[in-house]
């Protein structure tokens, strides 16, 4: 059997139908849930990739998992996939990762690809520099959604004119989700900087005021 018929058939061993209802009221999802936790997901996922090591052959299942979804856990799955080491920070997977932003359009999605999106920025800092600065003028707001939060978990290595030009273009937007990231980003970084932080958001009295208070949140004056 083919990987992607393993991986629907543990998903579907593994459902509990009475976490399904809950899971898909509190993801606001059309589409609706077997009952398999997040962890448990990519534990399968991982365990029945193991032995494929071929980076197309682990694509090619992953945008079919992706695509013919007929269960959010399927595109769980997928996005496990694509996290496999032999597809980590390979530039000529991006359009995978893009086509799942893109049409995941949501935030459990979107936010597992900027872990992608990381291993990418590590491996390819120039080319990713460019694409980053791309989609964060993007009409989609997901996609400059993604660009924004690209770099948590980047710690030192966070490249801050990168950071800057990803935030700046979407101060103004009144999207949740993307004064959200703003915050989130931030904070992320005054972790590690919380002078650049500091500074950042003094010389930018446009922040809203949510994306001000999630990226002081952790940071008393004197930290």
């Amino acid at each position: 059997m083919s990987l992607v018929g393993d991986v629907q058939d543990a998903l579907r061993a593994a459902a509990d139908p009475a976490l399904a209802p809950g899971q898909q009221a509190y993801m606001k999802s059309a589409m609706p849930f077997l009952g398999v936790r997040v962890p448990e997901v990519r534990r399968l996922a991982r365990a029945l990739a193991r032995q494929e090591t071929d980076a197309w052959a682990l694509r090619s299942a992953a945008l079919e998992l992706w695509r013919e979804a007929r269960h959010r856990e399927e595109r769980y799955a997928a996005q496990a996939l694509m996290a496999l080491p032999p597809l980590r920070g390979r530039l000529d997977m991006l359009d995978v990762h893009e086509e799942m932003v893109r049409t995941g359009a949501w935030w459990d999605h979107v936010d597992d690809v900027a872990h992608r999106l990381a291993d990418l920025l590590d491996a390819h800092p120039a080319e990713m520099a460019v694409e980053l600065r791309v989609w964060s003028g993007d009409e989609d707001f997901w996609t400059r959604r993604v660009a924004i939060i690209s770099q948590l978990g980047r710690r030192d290595r966070v490249d801050r004119g990168l950071l800057t030009d990803a935030i700046e273009p979407n101060i103004a937007d009144q999207e949740f989700f993307i004064r959200k990231a703003i915050g989130w980003a931030l904070r992320d970084l005054g972790r590690h900087d919380p002078d650049w932080v500091r500074a950042f958001v003094a010389q930018h009295p446009d922040l809203s005021p949510l994306s001000r208070r999630e990226a002081l949140k952790h940071l008393s004056p004197g930290s």
